[in-house]
């Protein structure tokens, strides 16, 4: 059920293709970057894939959970918010080499990966009737549900700061609040999709969204072997939580943490 195939190690800092451009030609006629321009990106950079690494982890939690989550003789698990968090931070820890309780909190990557700790936290707290409901076997509380309710509450707690979105392949989507926007979509299928993209490469760039300049960073992830039961073959069949399966094999794009932060 979960996306996650190898180490968060294997995300790399990537620059657009749009911004390797600009420092290109800015070159070629005898100009330099501004320095604080290139560090904004940097941290932006730094920022995105923190989150998305502190999502995966705590998703990475849910799915190995996920048999005794399902398990109804099985009532109380004593899977609070603070032990899926405290599991994902050891995580987390242990892929980036950063301890988040060491970051200045009232800086922006503080306050955000904080903020995304906090949604772990509350979303796995308000659905312990759920993860503990005696006497029911699945629950469909499963990683894609649970990263999609956190991704909704970060957003609200972000205030308007950033976004996470883990989204897929259109084909590939079960629901609706999952849907690519246009230039996801264009990522996905001119990037991510294409045979010589480097595997576990993300894709990054400064957009326009509305009146507000963002930096947008989209992290691939792949089907692993667990994935397959629920995606896998023979495709059509129904899978355990009443949708047909996608027919998808291993090392497959399954989904992508689509992060959006506004300046």
């Amino acid at each position: 059920m979960r996306l996650l195939k190898g180490s968060l190690k294997q995300i790399h800092l990537p620059v657009s293709s749009a911004r390797a451009l600009l420092l290109l030609v800015m070159c070629v006629v005898g100009f330099a970057p501004a320095p604080a321009a290139m560090a904004a990106a940097d941290d932006d950079m730094t920022i995105a894939l923190n989150l998305a690494a502190m999502l995966r982890a705590s998703r990475a939690i849910i799915s190995a959970e996920q048999s005794r989550i399902d398990d109804p003789q099985l009532g109380d698990k004593g899977l609070t918010g603070k032990v899926v968090l405290d599991r994902a931070i050891a995580q987390f820890r242990q892929a980036t080499g950063i301890d988040p309780a060491a970051l200045d909190p009232a800086s922006r990557q503080g306050r955000l990966l904080h903020a995304m700790m906090d949604s772990i936290t509350e979303v796995v707290d308000a659905n312990q009737p759920t993860i503990n409901a005696k006497g029911t076997g699945f629950k469909a509380f499963i990683p894609s549900t649970f990263g999609r309710l956190v991704s909704e509450d970060f957003a609200r707690d972000a205030k308007g700061e950033a976004e996470v979105k883990v989204t897929a392949p259109a084909e590939l989507i079960r629901n609706r609040r999952a849907r690519p926007d246009a230039w996801e979509a264009q990522v996905i299928r001119a990037k991510l999709l294409t045979p010589d993209w480097p595997r576990g490469q993300a894709f990054s760039d400064s957009v326009r969204i509305g009146e507000r300049d963002a930096f947008r960073v989209m992290v691939p992830e792949y089907y692993a072997a667990s994935c397959l039961s629920c995606h896998g073959e023979p495709k059509g069949e129904m899978d355990k939580t009443g949708y047909p399966k996608e027919g998808s094999k291993v090392d497959d794009l399954g989904g992508v943490i689509s992060i959006t932060l506004y300046r």
